[in-house]
């Protein structure tokens, strides 16, 4: 019992490092955060930001190698996470005008993360 806890400590503190450094790589794009770690029912998005018209879900992935982190998102986490951003929109009625899309950052260690535009149907 007490492993499972740690482990789970480890990968939350891993999971909130490589959210900071995905959120400072798209700031330095221009980004302007919104959001962070949004939960609604059935779904969690790690980052909201915006960059002109345009509003991004972002999902964040850390795993060993950028190809490990890539494979990480299947549809079952596409479905909760197009649950999470139609409860975002709908509770953010100033963000009519905007374009909304879902996209993901890859991190791994030794190298930059990739951000990939669109990588998903936000549903």
């Amino acid at each position: 019992m007490r492993e499972a806890g740690e482990h789970r400590r480890v990968t939350e503190r891993r999971g909130r490092s490589a959210e900071t450094l995905a959120l400072v790589a798209l700031m330095l794009k221009g980004y302007r955060p919104l959001g962070t770690r949004f939960r609604a029912a059935g779904g969690e998005i790690d980052l909201i930001v915006r960059r002109g018209d345009t509003v991004a879900f972002v999902e964040v992935k850390a795993r060993g190698t950028l190809m490990a982190a890539q494979g990480a998102i299947d549809a079952q986490k596409v479905a909760r996470f197009s649950r999470a951003a139609r409860a975002w929109i709908s509770r953010h009625a100033t963000c009519d005008a905007a374009t909304f899309r879902a996209d993901a950052v890859f991190v791994s260690p030794g190298a930059w993360p990739r951000h990939v535009v669109d990588a998903f149907p936000v549903g």
